[in-house]
């Protein structure tokens, strides 16, 4: 793959990490959820976020199955109708593997807008499944989290990229 001039060489994405950046996001989004805001509309998913910063970044590991599991594991943590979450993450996963090549291809604020549609339509997907069920809509303020999704991608990216950026052998003569 080209580079684009200016971007630094990562080291490949360590699996054990992979898998505890997700974990930690579940119980992240367990205890938002359980925590101060409760079940606020406007609060964002950290687990959806995660799931398609490591769809983008490493399709081959994580992918539609993996972000089913997940979902399910939502589901049953809200007590939500089965397979809402799972629904979501789903189609979130499948969309940011489909577009993972044209996307890492922009700075990150740009990437943060192209995935804002991408965050709006999971949480479109998720109201569907609850009107489909007989839910009423939860308030505008329910719009408000894909922004903060998106608004939060520069975070993540920083956060979850650093571990690949460090030098494998830190040398005085060496800058990589």
């Amino acid at each position: 793959m080209i580079m684009r001039p200016g971007q630094q060489l990562l080291l490949p994405a360590n699996p054990v990490f992979i898998w505890f950046s997700l974990l930690s996001a579940l119980a992240l989004n367990m205890l938002t959820n359980m925590g101060l805001w409760g079940r606020e509309a406007w609060v964002p998913d950290l687990l959806a976020l995660a799931l398609v910063f490591w769809s983008v970044h490493q399709p081959l590991r994580i992918g539609v199955g993996t972000a089913f599991f997940f979902g399910l594991t939502m589901d049953v943590h809200q007590g939500a109708l089965l397979g809402q979450h799972a629904l979501a993450y789903t189609a979130l996963g499948f969309l940011s593997i489909a577009m993972h090549r044209r996307l890492l291809w922009f700075p990150v604020p740009t990437q943060a807008v192209q995935l804002l549609p991408l965050f709006a339509a999971a949480r479109l997907l998720e109201l569907l499944v609850r009107a489909a069920a007989g839910s009423g809509f939860p308030g505008w303020s329910y719009l408000l989290a894909p922004v903060i999704e998106a608004a939060l991608w520069p975070v993540v990216s920083v956060l979850l990229l650093a571990p690949q950026r460090r030098a494998p052998n830190p040398d005085d003569n060496r800058p990589l």
